[in-house]
């Protein structure tokens, strides 16, 4: 999908913002949550100051829907390295940690394991993410009670922060060697087994 242009991409970065009504806010999240799936579209998403209202778009005040599709966005953003290091600046990493919770849906649960994992690629990213309490929360999502796609991506959060020495003796005080080593018996996913091997 290539994006629209960039006055009208600005047009609907707007439609972010807090003077932006419920149903505004839901649809240009929904829409740019889209336009992002296409590497070509991200940098000018950025660059358009879609981030700073995005990680506000986070919080508690805003419907899970809206979380879900914000923390999509970040999620697909992050994969640029320029982008993650922006990202982080934003503040984005604490609300992150807060919707890996027991509060919030599978789904949202994922994608914050997954804007963590991207997110913690970056070395200084992974000191940030671990101070903002990352660990303890990453950890629970390895679980039975988690889906394969949860499981899989906090693992995945969870190998980028421990080649940080700090971090990995943080990952193992927090419990995680247990049900790391559980994902690897044989009644484990496969996913959440494969992502020790792919990042």
């Amino acid at each position: 999908m290539p994006p629209p242009p960039h006055r009208e991409l600005r047009k609907l970065v707007r439609k972010l913002g807090a003077a932006a009504r419920p149903t505004e806010q839901k649809n240009a999240v929904a829409t740019l949550a889209a336009l992002c799936r296409d590497p070509d579209n991200r940098a000018a998403i950025a660059a358009a100051g879609a981030i700073p209202d995005l990680v506000v778009l986070l919080g508690p005040a805003f419907q899970a829907d809206v979380q879900r599709d914000a923390v999509a966005e970040l999620w697909s953003l992050a994969i640029d390295d320029a982008i993650e290091v922006a990202i982080v600046a934003a503040g984005a990493v604490p609300p992150l940690v807060q919707l890996l919770g027991p509060s919030s849906s599978a789904i949202v649960q994922r994608n914050a394991a997954g804007a963590l994992w991207n997110l913690s690629y970056n070395a200084g990213n992974k000191v940030a993410v671990a101070a903002a309490g990352a660990i303890p929360p990453l950890v629970p999502l390895l679980g039975p009670s988690s889906s394969a796609e949860v499981q899989q991506y906090a693992a995945r959060a969870l190998k980028n922060l421990a080649v940080n020495a700090d971090n990995l003796v943080t990952i193992a005080s927090a419990g995680a060697i247990p049900p790391l080593v559980q994902l690897l018996g044989p009644g484990s996913s496969r996913s959440a087994v494969e992502a020790f091997y792919e990042c």
